[in-house]
């Protein structure tokens, strides 16, 4: 064992140190380069926290909001939900750096991108129906009231300050000519709309948000109350193009009580998720994955994979959703856990730039080392080669002890060239050929002094 070791050491020893380093050290600096480069594409570990702006209490976003919680929890990550007034406070939460926020709902319509715009849409997740309520005994004794503009000079409630409810309902009054001068406008919404029809405080109701809102569903079977069925559907969609056209069919809401008693034709905007273009990747994936889980099924308005689809409105569509659309979920995510597929991902970004420079650097290191070697030996072949050229002379005796000296010189140099096994044979051969050159020398009959 121990001649061993030692002969491992003196194999060790014949490689110039001063050689390995000068060759090792540039390619270790090429590799540490690419690192560095690749580092700068890398994204962070995804984190273990999102933060999404909601909407109102009794609002399909808060629902909404819950069930991504439960998906989000099941790959542990925390939904951290933010109540708001709704689509138009998500947005300026958004665009709000000091504000703490990933993604927020957005109720298609209520904002449009700037050209520096940095949030992205990830495409339609379901409708929001524009609902309008109003008391029975607004309707005239031959039938129900079927146009907006029947509601001039009522009260009306069209959602609180920084909803989309409000923004929606002011478009809707404004095309109609209705406005604070000549209709009682309340900023209100919510599941309080209940208390204040049943208190006389309100006319009619604007309501915006899926079946599934609490306030939609509370003020459909409130007693006196009715929903209107917009006889004018068509011109709303024409004006205002992010709106369209929907039915909700006679049943839809509760087949015993055949509510609605008939067809009623409403106008919806989409609802999406905005994200802020720094929101982790990961994170993105999982809420395309939250919303294929939430709104995929079929509804009172939608069919069975309807939703989610990739439309973008205002705001272009972000790169993880595009892809979402295309191929579905992740694919190292239908195979490992959340936390080692997002590893394996990032760890895929630096091991490919990486071992692109380090296949190259482990064929180039040998071959550069080889020439510093070989650069040693043909160095002395060239003092060996003018000291042979000047023998060619008639030498003098003083001549001939000069370049004996220089020989020995040269002799000695080579005997202490750091060589390894593998050059042993150049060095033997330039001794040989040092031996050549000092019997010429030697032999070489000279002139008198």
């Amino acid at each position: 064992m121990t001649s061993r070791s030692s002969r491992i050491r003196r194999r060790i020893g014949e490689y110039s140190r001063r050689d390995l380093l000068i060759v090792v050290l540039p390619l270790l600096a090429i590799l540490i380069a690419g690192f560095w480069g690749a580092s700068r594409f890398i994204q962070p570990a995804p984190p273990g926290k999102l933060v999404l702006s909601s909407g109102g209490e009794g609002g399909a976003y808060q629902r909404f909001a819950a069930a991504y919680a439960d998906f989000l929890g099941r790959y542990g990550v925390r939904l951290e939900e933010k109540p708001s007034a709704g689509s138009i406070e998500n947005l300026a939460r958004l665009r709000d750096d000091s504000f703490e926020v990933d993604a927020a709902f957005f109720q298609g319509g209520t904002g449009e991108a700037r050209e520096d715009e940095e949030l992205r849409s990830l495409g339609a997740f379901f409708y929001e129906p524009l609902w309008v309520f109003y008391r029975s005994a607004l309707a005239p004794a031959s039938g129900k009231l079927d146009q907006v503009l029947q509601l001039k000079g009522k009260r009306i409630a069209i959602g609180g300050e920084g909803s989309g409810t409000r923004h929606l309902a002011l478009e809707i009054l404004r095309a109609n000519g209705i406005e604070p001068g000549n209709t009682t406008l309340v900023d209100k919404g919510g599941l309080g709309l209940v208390e204040m029809f049943d208190k006389g405080d309100i006319d009619a109701a604007f309501v915006v948000g899926p079946t599934q809102s609490a306030t939609v569903w509370s003020l459909l079977y409130t007693e006196g109350v009715r929903l209107m069925s917009l006889a004018q559907a068509d011109a709303y969609t024409r004006q205002l193009p992010y709106l369209a056209k929907i039915v909700l069919p006679r049943g839809a809401v509760d087949l015993g009580r055949d509510l609605p008693s008939a067809d009623v034709t409403l106008v919806a905007s989409v609802a999406t998720l905005l994200v802020r273009e720094d929101t982790h990747p990961a994170l993105v994936d999982l809420l395309m994955q939250a919303a294929g889980e939430a709104h995929g099924g079929a509804g009172v308005f939608q069919k069975p994979g309807e939703f989610p689809r990739a439309t973008a409105d205002a705001f272009a569509l972000s790169k993880e959703a595009e892809r979402y659309y295309k191929s579905g979920k992740p694919f190292l995510q239908r195979y490992l856990p959340f936390w080692a597929a997002t590893l394996i991902d990032r760890l895929v970004v630096m091991a490919i730039p990486v071992f692109a420079l380090l296949v190259p650097i482990v064929k180039f290191a040998p071959a550069l080392y080889g020439w510093r070697v070989r650069s040693r030996i043909y160095r002395r072949y060239g003092e060996l080669k003018f000291l042979e050229a000047e023998v060619e002379d008639n030498p003098t005796p003083e001549q001939r002890q000069a370049w004996l000296a220089r020989l020995d010189a040269i002799e000695r140099d080579v005997n202490h060239i750091p060589t390894p096994l593998a050059f042993s044979d150049m060095l033997y051969t330039l001794r040989a050929h040092i031996g050549l050159v000092r019997a010429a020398i030697v032999n070489r009959p000279t002139t008198g002094a």
